[in-house]
């Protein structure tokens, strides 16, 4: 059977780029400076930058027989990505997100229609299959789906890095709790725990599962409780072109280092580098950077 550093079930989108000069204000025109089609969502760009880094990764969320899942599917494969545990379902859509580039400030807006279930499916794949990767990623897609691939990776001693950004899902409560490795936005973790400061935050995220919880905070850095002690590390300066993605690249790195066994220090240096780059192209996965470019960037830091 085949191994995967890295497997991952959750959103995997077809991106509509607009890119104007600054976002309008409401009831009036804006002229469109450009546009572009890219693969996107948030699984399924922590997968391209793993792969890129030189991870063998897998998609096994759902998918259906509409264009844009075969566009997702196709996508991921040009990456080198295996897609052949996708579970193909008729209730099943890709997400199709139009997504507002706003020039002067490096800011985006996201507009998204979902037409279908999205994410891990309930029954597939198979427990052998999720028990050939070495680390799991899911988001907040997928609902009960989620729940049974983090069941599976508790049996077989699988970590699972998770990205989420709501609450209003199925069993989110019950999954929630078991992952081990949650990376979060300053935005939700707040959100969920109620605190602004950051050490608040992450020793109410902390639970018995948990093996490590990062927070990211932008250009401020990010925050993370491991082995009973928090650490800070500082965002990397970059110009900003396109935020667009940035943070499912550092996912997507920091579920391959810490498939490779990289330490805490070494994931979060990794991830933020490749974060930053990528901030400095359009789209959430055209700038994605290769392993070399990410050591080469942090040996001139």
């Amino acid at each position: 059977m085949k191994r995967y550093d890295v497997m991952g079930f959750g959103c995997a989108t077809l991106d509509e780029m607009l890119f104007v000069e600054e976002f309008p204000e409401r009831d009036t025109k804006t002229r469109i400076l450009g546009s572009e089609k890219q693969g996107g969502g948030l699984t399924a760009t922590a997968l391209v930058a793993a792969q890129r880094l030189g991870a063998t990764c897998a998609y096994a969320g759902q998918l259906g027989f509409d264009e844009i899942s075969k566009f997702v599917a196709q996508t991921l494969e040009n990456e080198g990505i295996d897609v052949s545990l996708v579970p193909w379902r008729a209730e099943a859509a890709a997400i199709r997100s139009v997504i507002i580039v706003d020039q002067k400030h490096a800011t985006r807006n996201i507009f998204f229609e979902r037409n279908g279930e999205v994410g891990a499916a309930a029954d597939a794949p198979s427990e052998e299959d999720i028990a050939s990767a070495r680390v799991l990623h899911i988001d907040h897609y997928g609902g009960t789906g989620n729940l049974r691939v983090l069941e599976m990776a508790r049996r077989h001693d699988i970590p699972v890095v998770a990205d989420f950004e709501r609450t209003n899902v199925p069993d989110f409560e019950a999954f929630f709790p078991l992952v081990d490795h949650p990376i979060l936005s300053r935005k939700f973790a707040s959100q969920i725990t109620g605190e602004t400061e950051p050490q608040a935050m992450l020793q109410s995220l902390w639970n018995e599962h948990r093996k490590t919880v990062v927070v990211t905070f932008g250009d401020e850095g990010a925050w993370c409780l491991e082995a009973g002690e928090i650490r800070h590390f500082p965002a990397f300066t970059v110009e900003l072109v396109d935020t667009t993605g940035c943070g499912d690249v550092f996912h997507g790195v920091y579920a391959a280092t810490l498939a490779w066994g990289f330490p805490l220090e070494k994931r979060i240096r990794w991830s933020s580098a490749a974060a930053a780059l990528k901030a400095g192209h359009v789209g959430a996965q055209k700038g994605i950077p290769t392993r070399d470019a990410i050591e080469q960037f942090l040996s001139n830091q």
